[in-house]
């Protein structure tokens, strides 16, 4: 049984706290964001390269649909799906349980270094042809977090 991705969050969220001390002592508040993120990052391309070598073919949007349930699993996310495709992905996050966990353990202001600048990151390694941009964030204040995605079709050689 593989451990809930909201539950995998909290520990590693409860380590780099610690990190996160140790490192702003040392060299500073920005290094030590800087530095979370960039170990933050590659962990989430690592994340989506294990997803996609699991799926053994080349991933499209609704692959990605698919993965969304780990994410959800446990009310840990509530989404409302605007639109799904093989080429486009629009959805709205209406709570987040992962920006309510990280204010209850006292990062709210790290919660958008641990948790929300994976998501493009998991994009990198899951496919690298996947566009993403979001405008805002529930960790940020807004009220949902905008996702869209976009996986550009290939044109095929004609001739």
């Amino acid at each position: 049984m593989r451990l809930p991705i909201i539950e995998r969050r909290r520990i590693e969220a409860d380590i780099l706290k610690s990190m996160y001390e140790v490192l702003s002592e040392r060299i500073g508040t920005d290094l030590a964001i800087s530095t979370i993120r960039e170990a933050v990052s590659r962990s989430a391309i690592a994340h989506g390269q294990s997803y996609r070598a699991a799926l053994g073919k080349e991933p499209d949007l609704l692959d990605f649909l698919d993965t969304l349930s780990d994410w959800t699993a446990d009310d840990a996310l509530t989404i409302d799906v605007i639109e799904s495709s093989k080429e486009k992905l629009r959805f709205n996050v209406i709570r987040c349980r992962y920006a309510e966990m990280y204010k209850l353990m006292g990062l709210a202001n790290l919660g958008e270094h641990l948790s929300c600048n994976r998501d493009g990151k998991f994009c990198t390694g899951f496919n690298p042809d996947i566009k993403f941009e979001r405008n805002q964030t529930i960790m940020e204040g807004s009220e949902y977090c905008d996702f869209h995605y976009e996986l550009p079709t290939q044109a095929k050689d004609v001739g």
